[in-house]
């Protein structure tokens, strides 16, 4: 009988070496399990707390700012480099905005103030842009959320986008200009329309390719944009530069296309004349109506008299038709968007005081700005108003006068005939004398109504052979 084998023998280990090698691996395993776990601690009890949507707003709404600030110091020609510019522009606005409207929440965190808010005629409206913004306290995202985050992803895209064109702002020269504040820049520049201006003032400085025109030595720059764009107003800022003031000897303007005697005097001398600064002559003209085909053909044929180069045309106007005029790429102004527009009205109705220390002032302000239908003249008086007067109740006041008349101002629009014109055409009303029928009221924004005013006439009865008396009646329109 073969005795027993113990597993030891088997694996040709004594005792001694296998004490020995679980030794060492037991202090190994305990090692690497104490490790992982507090590493596990560490990484889920020690983790740095994620900052909330706003301050991350804030933060890279920052770094926006400076960019958008130091790109407004400099002379920038690059035209690609405008553009962007201006994109990352408008982004920051509708950051500030999403931002302004966060804020909001420092109105209601007492409950007390909430119901005073909202039982006064100047809360905000139940479809409010900012009431949507409002962050829900739930740890789901919301769709609020989702909007911020858009917001935040948009301009790290933008930063990111511009951050090589950044490195090439220091090549181009500073404007020679003082330093302001926000609120004083804003006074003193053609808000929102960057990019605009130095596109017209380097169309005005630099001569482009010839470009075969009947034109002859006479370049031409349309700008087309519906009423109250700004049109006429960027053509004054940039004719008010003093490098265009410095590169023309004359700058002409005509209203509405035409040229009148004295202008035609003034052109002939101007084309017969030398004068300093190689005589370069700047024409403005501001078509409201019609541009007069006529007066253009004898203004092309004058052109030829002149023997220096340089000289230039801006034309303005709201219909497109003067695009074929020019000799440079058409520029189109398209009025300030809501984000923009807030921006402006904030910053130029607070001045120095900071908004984020006046919680419901900021909110008063923004529901005012909501109902100027993005005038700069209404914003630029109603600051005015407002800052003189930065009381908290004198700004209720002045919110609910204009809830007062914006809502005057609707009921008239709303006032239609209660009259339908089929119900005349069929007999179903039979009025007398002057009245107005409702032709027809479209279902779609924005609610046009079709009215016409008619009148019943009846004329005087008149006697035929047969002494039978004879009363006619029709129904005349307009």
């Amino acid at each position: 009988m073969h005795p027993a084998v113990t597993i030891n023998e088997a694996l040709g280990t004594s005792d001694s070496t296998a004490q020995f090698q679980m030794e060492i691996f037991l202090p190994a395993v305990v090692g690497e399990l104490a490790t992982r776990s507090m590493s596990f601690f560490i990484k889920n009890y020690c983790k740095r707390p994620e900052q909330s949507p706003v301050v991350n707003l804030e933060r890279i709404l920052l770094r926006a700012q400076v960019i958008v600030d130091e790109a407004a110091g400099r002379c920038i020609t690059n035209q690609g480099m405008l553009q962007q510019l201006s994109m990352l522009r408008d982004t920051m606005y509708g950051g500030f905005y999403v931002l302004d409207a966060f804020r909001y929440r420092a109105i209601g965190a007492n409950e007390d103030e909430d119901r005073q808010i909202m039982s006064k005629p100047w809360a905000l409206s139940k479809f409010s842009y900012a009431k949507r913004l409002f962050l829900s306290s739930s740890s789901t995202k919301t769709s609020q959320e989702l909007e911020v985050e858009q917001v935040l992803d948009s301009l790290r895209t933008m930063i990111l986008d511009v951050s090589e064109s950044v490195m090439f702002l220091a090549t181009y020269p500073r404007l020679l200009r003082q330093p302001y504040s926000m609120h004083i820049l804003l006074e003193k520049c053609m808000f929102g329309r960057q990019m605009e201006m130095e596109l017209v003032v380097n169309f005005l400085l630099h001569t482009q390719p010839c470009s075969g025109t009947s034109l002859g030595r006479f370049e031409v720059l349309p700008i087309v944009g519906p009423g109250r764009s700004g049109k006429s107003t960027l053509v004054a800022h940039a004719c008010n530069d003093e490098r265009v003031r410095d590169h023309f000897s004359q700058i002409v303007f005509f209203e509405d296309g035409n040229f009148g005697h004295e202008g035609t005097a003034i052109l002939r001398d101007e084309s017969t004349s030398r004068h300093d600064k190689n005589g370069r002559l700047l024409i403005v003209f501001e078509v409201v109506r019609e541009l007069n085909e006529d007066l253009w053909e004898w203004m092309c044929s004058l052109s030829t008299r002149f023997t220096t180069t340089g000289n230039k045309i801006i034309i303005t106007s709201r219909s497109d038709k003067i695009r074929k005029f020019g000799t440079a790429q058409a520029m189109t102004l398209k009025p300030l968007s809501h984000e923009a527009y807030w921006y402006f009205f904030k910053v130029i109705t607070f001045g120095s005081t900071n908004p984020e220390m006046h919680p419901k002032f900021l909110h008063l302000a923004m529901e005012i700005a909501r109902m100027q239908s993005r005038s700069l003249v209404a914003a630029n008086v109603t600051a005015r108003v407002l800052k003189d007067n930065f009381n908290i109740n004198y700004w209720c006041n002045v919110l609910e006068f204009m809830k007062r008349s914006v809502a005057k101002l609707h009921s008239m629009y709303d006032e239609v005939p209660d009259i339908k014109i089929q119900d005349v055409v069929y007999g179903g009303v039979k009025p007398h004398g002057r009245f107005k029928i409702l032709a027809w009221k479209s279902q779609i924004l924005p609610y046009h109504c079709y009215i016409y005013t008619c009148e019943i006439r009846e004329p005087q009865t008149r006697v035929v052979k047969r002494k039978r008396s004879v009363n006619n009646k029709f129904v005349s329109c307009g």
